[in-house]
């Protein structure tokens, strides 16, 4: 097997030896000079020349910031899991002021966002089962109490199957299953029975739109995340209503898209769900790609679901050998030809941060720390990770950043399988950045360009279900959740291993 180096979050501060000669020189011949503070412009120079060497130094040890070392700094736990749940407080005040009973709060602008016509409380729902966790007893009960009163799927709208099902479908169903409140199921059931009309194609595979009242279909060309990333929530509301057609019609789904799969057990992006046609041949574990390979493995492990298993194997050992790719700055995974497993680019961002993770859940755990410590270096390359690095030249491709969680998830699951405490070290610095650039007076803001750090007017409602809850439970002590006893859907909603 191949090792991997470790990574070191210490910054090495190099100075050459001409550097070292230039300073000495200096030194030695204007000593007196500046003990004596008679020569303030001598001292002058002398402290810009420190300091312009300092900053090159400091620019080298970025760079370097991952060179092999067992050290790690010692992180406290409590402090950092307060934190957290302070600066989520922080952000919900924003939201509560500014965008109570609406989608979203737009940061910058304090104006608040609806996706579609009539609000999904898309924010109050994603964030509930992150409340129940951090005890925020008060904030949760308001929540609640909106989402009781307020939030109502019969409209005549076309949403988007696959994001209202991991946010609202899915917050909605943990909500149950950690507050108990029945009213949670039933609206859970009722949005899944609206839903599940997207799946009404020649193939069984879902339209990527539908109609929440009448029912009408939209968007045939699709993808892999889009078409196979159900079956847990379906799963888990068939679990808890009796009624097996939820997950059967998932599950319809899934094996109907695996059958598309290459010679070389590849996954296309690109799907047309009506006549199963291949419409872009490029692989690769990326947004489009990505949920549909983490459910592949959480579905069989969730429902002991020996089907899904059988698929999951010669799925994870083609991932592994045709888009793996271990190149000087550490292993990555980039995109090649599903039929002929040849490369055709090096681009790896936030979202492909979340396989670190599902490396490890498939017990791949050197795998997994190797591309951890890529994941790291991305985010650490520029302070916040981009939303696509080119991997082989480390260049930015798409230096947006949207408040993404994937890495704060790889972190914590691997923290979680080794206690390895550089994973809590990883955490806290990919943390503190967060707050330096991205929290306002009201919030947080995405970022337009995480070489600027300019700010843009988002605050998409992931950042409570995802970001933050996996930032505190990496940090948290409490027996609120058992790690090893759940299963999380792809948008952080946790639900019973039974």
């Amino acid at each position: 097997m191949k090792s991997y180096p470790e990574y070191s979050n210490k910054t090495r501060y190099k100075i050459n030896p001409i550097q070292y000669a230039v300073i000495y020189i200096f030194l030695s011949s204007h000593f007196k000079k500046i003990v004596n503070m008679k020569n303030f412009k001598c001292f002058s120079v002398l402290v810009i020349l420190l300091s312009v060497f300092t900053f090159k130094a400091s620019a080298q040890g970025v760079e370097t910031a991952m060179e092999v070392t067992d050290k790690s700094q010692t992180v406290n736990k409590k402090e950092m899991a307060d934190m957290v749940r302070a600066e989520f407080l922080h952000a919900w005040k924003g939201y509560k002021t500014y965008a109570w009973g609406y989608d979203a709060l737009q940061p910058l602008s304090k104006k608040p966002h609806n996706w579609y016509k009539k609000s999904l409380l898309m924010t109050p729902v994603d964030a509930f089962d992150t409340m129940i966790l951090m005890d925020l007893t008060e904030e949760a009960g308001e929540a609640r109490e909106l989402i009781f009163k307020n939030l109502d799927f019969d409209v005549d709208m076309d949403v988007q199957n696959f994001e209202v099902s991991i946010r609202v479908l899915g917050g909605l169903l943990s909500a149950f299953e950690l507050d108990g409140d029945r009213r949670f199921l039933s609206l859970a059931e009722d949005l899944a029975n609206r839903l599940m009309k997207s799946f009404n194609s020649p193939t069984g595979m879902p339209y990527r739109y539908v109609n929440l009242k009448t029912g009408a279909t939209s968007g045939p060309v699709s993808n892999p995340a889009e078409i196979g990333t159900y079956l847990i929530e379906y799963g888990t509301l068939s679990k808890h209503t009796g009624n097996p057609v939820y997950y059967q019609t998932a599950m319809k789904a899934m094996t109907a898209l695996y059958a598309l799969r290459s010679p070389l057990n590849l996954t296309a992006e690109g799907i047309n769900v009506e006549t199963g046609k291949v419409t872009n041949p490029i692989s690769h574990i990326s947004g489009g790609i990505d949920s549909y390979l983490e459910y592949m493995l959480k579905g069989s492990i969730l429902f002991n679901d020996k089907q899904l298993s059988s698929m999951w194997t010669p799925t994870i050992d083609a991932v592994n050998k045709y888009l793996a790719d271990k190149t000087p700055e550490g292993l990555w995974y980039g995109q090649v030809d599903m039929n002929k497993g040849k490369r055709t680019g090096t681009s790896y961002g936030s979202l492909d941060a979340f396989f670190a993770a599902t490396l490890a859940m498939n017990n791949d755990l050197e795998r997994a720390a190797a591309l951890q410590n890529s994941n790291y270096r991305m985010w650490m390359l520029n302070g916040v990770e981009p939303e696509q690095l080119n991997y082989s030249t480390m260049k930015v491709e798409n230096a947006s950043y949207i408040l993404r969680p994937e890495n704060f998830e790889s972190a914590y699951y691997l923290y979680q399988y080794t206690q390895d405490e550089r994973y809590l070290d990883m955490g806290k610095n990919m943390f503190d950045n967060l707050v330096t650039f991205c929290r306002t007076d009201e919030a947080y803001a995405s970022l337009k360009d995480v070489q600027t750090k300019e700010k843009q007017d988002s605050m998409e409602s992931f950042f409570f279900a995802e970001t933050l809850k996996y930032a505190f439970l990496l940090f948290d002590e409490s027996d609120k959740l058992n790690f090893h006893k759940v299963i999380f859907n792809t948008e952080a909603h946790p639900y019973r291993r039974d």
